[in-house]
C-alpha cells in the first residue's frame, strides 16, 4: 500500500517497475524435488522441459547435472543453453529441413549432443541426406502420436514406423521413439489422468518393439508431460521421462491436479492504478501485454479469468481475478456469483497475479525478479525469448 517507507513490508518489491515477473525460489526449488522423487522412484531418466524456464539459472536446478540432459523447444533454446555448457540436448519439436544447418553448427561448436524428432517420410529422407553429405550422423527420435492431440505417427502404423526408421537408419542415427500425451491437459480426474499416463506409456513400448523387431535401433523410448509425469502408475518399458511446466506451476496445472494453487512459483508484480466502484472494479498495469491472452482455465471448472490475485506476499485474496484485460489494463473483480468482499486494494498497492499459463506468461519478459527462501527479493535471473 502507498505510505512511508516504515510502512512497507520487508520484502524489497517497491523497488521494483511493474508490471514484471517474480519468481518465489522456495516454490521452484520444492517443485523440482516433487518431481525428481517422482520419476526417481519408476527407475528412469529425467530429461526437464526447458522451454517454460528458458534461464540458465533455472536450468541448473532442474538438471541432474550441468551438462543436462534437457529438453528444448527451439533452436534459440539450445543455442543459449548449450553455450553455456548444456551439452545433451533433445530439440523436441518437428525437424524443418532448413534448420539442419543451425542444428549441425550448434553441435560442431559446442560438442553438443542435440538430438531432433521427426514424423515423416520426408522429414527422414531430408536428415539422412544431410548427414551423408556433412558427416554428421544426426540422432534422431520418431515422434509418436499417444492420444491424437498433435504431431506424431500412430503407434500401430507399423509400416510407416518402419519405413521412417529405415530411412533414417540410412544415413543418420535412430536413437529411439518421443512422445507427447498432450490430451491430459484436458482432464481433471486422477484415475483418468493415470489411464492417459498409461496410454502413452503403452503407445511408447508398442511403437519401440515395432522398430526392434524390424532389425532397427531404438535405445531410448521418452514420454513426458507434467499431468502424466505426475499421475504414472508404472514406466515399464520407458527409459526417459520429459516435463516442463512442472518447475513453475500455473492455474491450468491447478485445474488439472498436476499442483496447488500454493505451489505455484511464478507470478506477475502489479501495481494498482484505478478504480471504478460502480462496476466494481480494480485497475491495475499489468493487461494482456503483462499476462498474456491465454484463457486455458476457462474450460475448467474452475475459470480463473487471465489469473489469480494475491497479495504481495503471494496469498490469494478470495474470488479476486483479472476478469478483463485490455493491453496495459488489467481489471479486477469477484468472480461471478461470489459471496466474498473485495478488497480495499489503494492507488500505489502491489499485487501479484498467478497466471492461466505460465509459459506464455513468462514470455512476455527478459528476466525473472526472485524472491529467495526468506520472502526478500534477491536478485535477477536473465531468460530469453525468440527461436
Amino acid at each position: 500500500m502507498t505510505g512511508s517507507k516504515d510502512d512497507l513490508p520487508a520484502d524489497g518489491l517497491e523497488a521494483l517497475q511493474t508490471p514484471c515477473l517474480v519468481l518465489d525460489e522456495g516454490k521452484l526449488a520444492a517443485n523440482l524435488a516433487g518431481m525428481r522423487a517422482q520419476v526417481d522412484r519408476h527407475g528412469v531418466t529425467f530429461r526437464p522441459h526447458l522451454k517454460t524456464a528458458k534461464s540458465i539459472d533455472v536450468a541448473l536446478m532442474a538438471m541432474t547435472g550441468p551438462g543436462g540432459p534437457a529438453t528444448v523447444s527451439t533452436l534459440k533454446e539450445a543455442e543459449y543453453f548449450a553455450e553455456r555448457g548444456v551439452r545433451d540436448l533433445t530439440y523436441a519439436v518437428g525437424i524443418a529441413p532448413h534448420k539442419l544447418d543451425r542444428v549441425g553448427a550448434i553441435r560442431r561448436r559446442f560438442g553438443a549432443d542435440l538430438a531432433v524428432i521427426l514424423d515423416s517420410l520426408g522429414q527422414a529422407e531430408a536428415v539422412s541426406e544431410w548427414s551423408r553429405r556433412t558427416g554428421d550422423r544426426l540422432p534422431v527420435f520418431i515422434e509418436v502420436d499417444p492420444d491424437g492431440h498433435r504431431s506424431g505417427v500412430k503407434p500401430g502404423d507399423a509400416d510407416l514406423l518402419r519405413g521412417i526408421g529405415e530411412r533414417i537408419a540410412a544415413g543418420a542415427s535412430l536413437r529411439g521413439v518421443l512422445l507427447h500425451a498432450g490430451e491430459s491437459y484436458g482432464l481433471s480426474d486422477p484415475e483418468a489422468l493415470a489411464e492417459a499416463a498409461e496410454g502413452e506409456r503403452a503407445a511408447a513400448v508398442q511403437a519401440a518393439e515395432t522398430l526392434r523387431g524390424a532389425g532397427l535401433p531404438c535405445p531410448v523410448v521418452s514420454v513426458g508431460s507434467t499431468p502424466t509425469a505426475r499421475h504414472a502408475r508404472h514406466l515399464d518399458g520407458i527409459t526417459e521421462v520429459r516435463a516442463g511446466v512442472y518447475m513453475f506451476g500455473d492455474l491450468v496445472q491447478a485445474g488439472i491436479g498436476s499442483c496447488a494453487v500454493d505451489d505455484i512459483a511464478v507470478s506477475v508484480l502489479a501495481t494498482v492504478i484505478g478504480h471504478r466502484p460502480d462496476k466494481g472494479w480494480i485497475i491495475t498495469d499489468a493487461g494482456w501485454m503483462a499476462m498474456s491472452r491465454d484463457r486455458g482455465t476457462a474450460a475448467q471448472a474452475v475459470d480463473q479469468g487471465y489469473g489469480l490475485v494475491c497479495d504481495r506476499a503471494g496469498r490469494p485474496f478470495e474470488d479476486l481475478i483479472v476478469a478483463q484485460a485490455n493491453q496495459e489494463h488489467g481489471v479486477l473483480a469477484l468472480r461471478k456469483g461470489s459471496g466474498a468482499r473485495r478488497p480495499d486494494l489503494p492507488i500505489g498497492t502491489l499485487v501479484r497475479i498467478l497466471p492461466n499459463h505460465a509459459c506464455a506468461t513468462a514470455a512476455q519478459y527478459d528476466r525473472y525478479h526472485v524472491i529467495g527462501r526468506d520472502g526478500r527479493l534477491e536478485g535477477e535471473w536473465p531468460r530469453i525469448n525468440g527461436w
